[in-house]
């Protein structure tokens, strides 16, 4: 028997199994092994983390080790979660930083609750249509001060740390201020993104001086400082928000957008608050997926998964024809919803409860052909509901030995951003306005204070007493990334590890039959997707960084936490060390009275 075919046989006989016993599987499978203890065929390069102990995954192995060393210090996931991102913004600012947004899913195990953060900024008061068009420009640019929104990373920290943080910004930020400070070399992955900065226009001086010094973008293994960036996040340590969002930053940031003509004002910054949100979920076969809703992406992938759910995959086979045809059919459905119908729900009533309903897509799904690729698929009908340039995220999530989950993802949405930076703060500011329509009938229209829609989504996924946080970055990629993780875990028994390193599409486009495929997809299976009409564009690396870069972290209902960390990116899962040498308590948990 063919080897392809014989590892397809047993994925699908793994998943029945996995319909039948349901949860009491979900510990056995997590282990890469049988009920009988049987090893199963491997599928996956790096192994899972599994610890008692915490686990934070990133995508840069320092961000992973600063969060654990917060888990050590007595910090909760919470603490870990801010910790890391902190860091991530200093070592990997290709992606993210203090000068843009932040979404999360958080978990607290002591209640069963899960809590949404939407922290994404608005645009600046004074920015309306005519103050735009005014500029001369008739469709929204892809970068420059008038793409710049509040941007929201901050804020979320800020309220993270009020709801659940246990430690001070303080102590929160030691380690992301430590490699700003003295430097830090930098990797492998991070350092192609940084390159393609040397190649983008309308770069403003101080950018050029905190990220392309000497001329060229730091090169792998090089010492990269960056000690305007330490003394913004100084300031947090020491105020808060109120280092960011008012004060010397807040005044540059200010500053920099009159200079060059923007809307922004010191109201914009001061006034922002994140805002915490009701999370959105659907049933996929038995497992319940949340997101986050509108102005994200999220409700995306719960629609492709409601989509997918009528169509027996697991009978198919991982990374067949027929299941990857439903899979990209199921996402031009979806997508073209969300491009029609998701915005600020703030400015217009988004149907949420409509577009979610099983009885939807049992309808939609009928037009999904499975002997034909769709070219162009139109929105659902209002009667019955009653984007640009990909960019690029860092996602990451966070476990403490309570089991407390954050799934978080942060993002400056291009590569660097609107390309500018204040001078004296050492980030970047994101061009997140660049997703605004200036077509005033359009839903996503600019408007004064509004968030426009948005790519950045985190998740997380449950049955019984098994709980994952995980996310894809990537841009548009996000959402059906995300359709295929849950697929991959539900559908074919995948751990958290495997599903992650599973070979995945992604389509970009909201028109036409292009689809970008990884070359381990079975060459086979192409010719075939092919001959349905896909037009394939073979992705030249085997863990391509075009279908996006996760992590996930998962608890058992043993007491067992698991961790991933996708081989796109340069991180890692990394696990808190046993308190076998103390543990130094550096603030009181939550009561209120913790140190700032």
């Amino acid at each position: 028997m063919d080897i392809s075919v014989w590892i397809q046989s047993v994925q699908s006989l793994r998943c029945a199994a996995w319909v039948l016993t349901g949860a009491a599987l979900c510990s056995a499978v997590a282990w890469g092994q049988s009920r009988e203890g049987a090893p199963k065929p491997r599928t996956q390069a790096r192994s899972m983390v599994i610890s008692r102990f915490g686990i934070v995954a990133t995508s840069q192995t320092l961000a992973s080790r600063a969060g654990a060393q917060i888990l050590e210090l007595g910090g909760n996931a919470v603490d870990a979660a801010i910790a890391a991102n902190a860091v991530l913004g200093v070592v990997e600012p290709t992606s993210n930083g203090i000068g843009g947004d932040l979404f999360a899913v958080v978990y607290e195990a002591k209640t069963g609750k899960l809590y949404g953060l939407n922290s994404s900024g608005w645009a600046p008061a004074k920015m309306t249509l005519e103050f735009v068009r005014n500029r001369g420009q008739q469709t929204m640019p892809h970068d420059g001060i008038l793409t710049v929104t509040v941007p929201g990373c901050v804020a979320g920290w800020d309220a993270l740390h009020g709801k659940l943080g246990t430690l001070g910004f303080d102590t929160l930020l030691k380690s992301a201020i430590y490699y700003a400070e003295e430097g830090y070399p930098l990797t492998e992955v991070i350092s192609s993104g940084w390159r393609a900065a040397e190649r983008l226009q309308n770069l403003n001086a101080a950018f050029k001086q905190t990220f392309l010094p000497s001329g060229h973008a730091p090169l792998v293994g090089e010492i990269f400082r960056n000690p305007d960036l330490a003394r913004s996040l100084r300031r947090i340590a020491e105020r808060g928000r109120d280092g960011f969002y008012k004060g010397p930053t807040a005044e540059a940031i200010v500053q920099l957008s009159r200079e060059l003509g923007g809307a922004m004002e010191a109201p914009d910054l001061a006034q922002f608050q994140a805002e915490w949100v009701q999370p959105i979920s659907t049933n996929y076969r038995g497992w319940t997926v949340t997101e986050l809703p509108p102005n994200g992406q999220g409700i995306a992938a719960l629609m492709m998964l409601n989509l997918m759910e009528r169509f027996p995959l697991a009978e198919y086979g991982q990374n067949s024809t027929r299941a990857l045809h439903v899979m990209i059919e199921a996402k031009k459905l979806a997508y073209a919803d969300l491009l029609r119908y998701v915005v600020d729900p703030r400015f217009s009533e988004v149907p949420v409860d409509a577009m979610l309903a099983k009885s939807h897509a049992e309808k939609r799904a009928k037009e999904i052909r499975l002997d034909k690729a769709q070219a162009s698929v139109a929105p659902s009908a209002a009667e019955d509901l009653k984007a640009k340039r990909a960019g690029d995220t860092i996602y990451m999530s966070a476990i403490d030995s309570e089991g407390n989950i954050v799934s978080l993802i942060q993002s400056n949405y291009s590569g660097f951003g609107s390309g500018l930076v204040a001078p004296g703060t050492g980030f970047g500011l994101q061009n997140r306005g660049a997703l605004f329509s200036l077509d005033p009938k359009h839903p996503n229209v600019l408007a004064p204070r509004k968030r426009p829609l948005h790519t950045i989504i985190p998740a997380f996924l449950q049955k019984g007493d098994v709980r994952i946080g995980f996310g894809i970055m990537g841009g548009w990629n996000q959402a059906q990334a995300h359709a295929q993780f849950v697929s991959n875990v539900v559908d074919f028994g995948m751990n958290i590890q495997a599903a992650l390193e599973a070979p995945r599409f992604t389509k970009g486009t909201f028109e036409g039959l292009d689809v970008e495929i990884e070359p381990r997809i079975p060459e086979s299976t192409r010719a075939e997707l092919t001959r349905l009409g896909h037009e394939l564009k073979v992705l030249d690396s085997p863990f391509s960084p075009q279908v996006g870069g996760g992590q996930a972290v998962m608890r058992n209902g043993q007491g067992v936490n698991f961790g991933a960390s996708d081989p796109r990116k340069d991180g890692s899962a990394e696990p808190q060390a046993p308190p076998v040498f103390g543990k130094q308590r550096t603030s009181a948990r939550h009561d209120g009275s913790r140190k700032r």
